[in-house]
Parts: C-alpha cells; structure tokens; sequence
C-alpha cells in the first residue's frame, strides 16, 4: 500500500497524487493536465511520482473541480477564477488584521 501523506519539516502535511485524486474526487488524468498546463502547481516540481500537493492546492482543486462540473467550466477559466478567489480570501485576512 503506498503512502497518502508525507509530512516535511515543520510540520506540513502534503498529500500525494493518489490521496489528492481521492480527496478531491477527480482521476490522475484530471490532475496531470492541469499541472501540465500550469493551472495546479505541485508543492515539490521533481517527477510525477514524486509530487506532493499541501493544503492550499487540495482547496484550489476541489473549486476547479466545482466550478467544472457545476458551471461547465473550461479548466482554464477555472484556474482563473480560483485565482481570483484566492486573492480576495488574501485581501480579506489583510483587511481583517488592519480593521481587527
């Protein structure tokens, strides 16, 4: 049985392909032409059996996958839309600590 997670120093939990495939519930094929086309960033860039994704990509995957399935999404609208969700999650922490 392989491995689901690999932890690294300071404590991060990082899941591997297979545990990230069954987390978000998509196929390696899913994953693998995303992380090809620069939409999902592995957390380690060494080969694919070697790539480990954290927390953050699980999160960017699982509203891929929504907004794919829900809206018809094209995989690169997507990425751009949880980009765009990403950075305003980011500028709410930051108006959070600024107001506070």
């Amino acid at each position: 049985m392989t491995r689901l997670v690999s932890t690294l120093a300071g404590d991060q939990t990082l899941l591997d392909l297979q545990a990230l495939c069954r987390c978000a519930l998509v196929s390696p094929e899913w994953v693998l032409e995303r992380v090809r086309a620069g939409l999902i960033a592995p957390c380690s860039a060494d080969g694919e059996s070697a790539w480990r994704f954290d927390a953050a990509a699980l999160r960017r995957v699982r509203y891929m996958v929504h907004l794919e399935r829900h809206f018809d999404a094209v995989p690169e609208l997507a990425a751009l839309v949880a980009d765009m969700h990403e950075e305003i999650e980011a500028l709410r922490s930051q108006l959070a600590r600024f107001v506070g």
